[in-house]
């Protein structure tokens, strides 16, 4: 019985394996529409990749919960648990930034022939994310808050890009796509990351609003955003917490 939260962190093991597989195969169509612009079509794939980075972020709290239901925390279980989100979190979305930087490349002329050297800052974000878990790991103080942005967090920001160019709500798209965009994401993220910035999370110790001012703040603006924004509610919730975090850093437990 005390094995079942480390299968549970096994399953995000597991979903971030899968995504990896799924993000490596190629399939995109790149459409000039009568020499206007660029249309990016990314395959079905990488979509299916970014779902599973869903399910693993759903898995990653349950494993926390079931661990602490079942009075079955470990060591082994905390190392377990951050082996599989630098994994799932790290390497599946720093592939997933190689081939969006790659494809970017193929949509500009003789982009086929660009050297692979120029995808390479992607795998900035594994690199990141090891040093965040490891860190975290060695952390023994109770802060009540994060110290620079946990890993899970980065990874669905970026598996939520693929998402946004399937439904492309405001043309996003065309930004999404710009490599430059592309590589502001990979180094804004990886700093984030290894940064000592305390970020606020959302463990609530009680319901007193004057204990939990920023929390509520950020569920009172992100509700309004997922209804009116849909998919484009990602980026901009992602952005409302770095600033809601950084208004409130000095008040943050």
């Amino acid at each position: 019985m005390k094995q079942i939260p480390n299968l549970f962190t096994l399953l995000n093991l597991c979903m971030g394996t899968i995504a990896i597989v799924l993000v490596l195969q190629t399939g995109e169509t790149i459409l000039n529409q009568q020499g206007l612009e660029w249309k990016i079509y990314l395959p079905e794939k990488i979509w299916w990749a970014s779902i599973c980075l869903l399910i693993a972020a759903v898995i990653d709290f349950l494993d926390g919960f079931v661990a602490r239901l079942m009075k079955a925390t470990s060591e082994m279980g905390k190392q377990l648990d951050s082996l599989s989100d630098v994994v799932s979190f790290g390497v599946a979305p720093g592939l997933m930034l190689y081939q969006m930087l790659r494809i970017s490349y193929a949509a500009e002329p003789d982009g086929l022939e660009t050297s692979a050297y120029l995808m390479l800052p992607a795998i900035l974000v594994p690199m990141a994310a090891a040093w965040r878990l490891a860190r975290f790991n060695l952390d023994t103080v109770d802060r009540g808050h994060f110290v620079g942005l946990p890993v899970p967090a980065a990874g669905l920001f970026i598996a939520s890009l693929p998402l946004l160019m399937l439904y492309n709500p405001m043309n996003v798209q065309s930004v999404i796509m710009n490599k430059w965009f592309l590589y502001g994401i990979i180094i804004l993220i990886s700093w984030l990351m290894v940064s000592t910035l305390p970020l606020l999370n959302m463990k609530f110790k009680n319901f007193s609003f004057a204990d939990n001012k920023p929390r509520f703040i950020l569920l009172g603006i992100s509700v309004p955003l997922i209804v009116f924004l849909g998919w484009i509610a990602v980026p901009a919730i992602f952005i409302t917490y770095i600033l809601v975090s950084l208004l409130f850093k000095n008040k943050l437990s």
